[in-house]
Formats: C-alpha cells, sequence, structure tokens
C-alpha cells in the first residue's frame, strides 16, 4: 500500500490576501485557482518550489465558527513544518521580505530551525533537516 497527504486546508480570511502571502512573500507556486459556481467559492491551492504531491488548499472562512479559527488551527502550536534544502537562503530570503520570525534560528539534533508567522499568526517550522 502507497498513501500520502494531498493537500492540508488552511482556513484564510481572503483567497487573494493569501495568495499575496504564500505566492508574493514565501514565494510558493500557484498550483490551481478555479471557481466553484455552485458553492460561491475558489478552489485555490499553493505548493512550495519543488514540493510533489503535496499542497495548501487556501480555504476562505464561510461562517463565524471558520472566522474564529483563522490564525489558530493549532491552538498556538507550530502548524506546518516547512522543510528547505538551504535554510539560510530562505531564512534571509523570508526576512527581507517582511516575514516575522517568532523564534530565531537554533541549530538542533534534527536540524536547523526557526519559527515564523503567517498573515494570519500560525506558526510554522521552517526546517532544513539534518
Amino acid at each position: 500500500m502507497k498513501q500520502n497527504i494531498g493537500l492540508v486546508s488552511i482556513v484564510v480570511r481572503d483567497y487573494d490576501e493569501a495568495l499575496e502571502f504564500f505566492v508574493g512573500k514565501l514565494g510558493f507556486r500557484l498550483v490551481e485557482d478555479s471557481f466553484v459556481p455552485e458553492q460561491s467559492k475558489r478552489w485555490v491551492v499553493v505548493s512550495p518550489p519543488g514540493a510533489t504531491g503535496s499542497g495548501l488548499l487556501l480555504a476562505r472562512a464561510s461562517s463565524p465558527e471558520q472566522e474564529a479559527r483563522i490564525g489558530a488551527q493549532t491552538g498556538g502550536r507550530v502548524f506546518l513544518f516547512l522543510y528547505t534544502d538551504d535554510f539560510w537562503r530562505d531564512y534571509e530570503a523570508y526576512r527581507s521580505r517582511g516575514i516575522v520570525f517568532v523564534r530565531e534560528p537554533k541549530e538542533e539534533a534534527y536540524g536547523t530551525v526557526a519559527v515564523f508567522l503567517d498573515l494570519y499568526g500560525n506558526l510554522w517550522d521552517l526546517l532544513q533537516p539534518t
């Protein structure tokens, strides 16, 4: 048997502001942006450069309950782990684009890691595994 996780949904306030962040600041690639007329929403998928078979579904909140979860999908824990093949390249590029790091780079047994915030306040690890 072979399985993999294809998409992870992240609740966003607005499709275009999310695209500006994920594509414009993080350098993710836009995989799909299609209108779903029967639901009056868009199907928007992005993925990190070089990723194969995985991505983020940018899901606009459609209820007060969903809106309350924007930026707090994991109760304050790190939400996503962005692996890189060159930590310092990406760290410096992100900082130059205004990405806020809330935990500075640290060498750990498992790799070099720092924690940053997305535009909604979700925590992400930027990680180059050893």
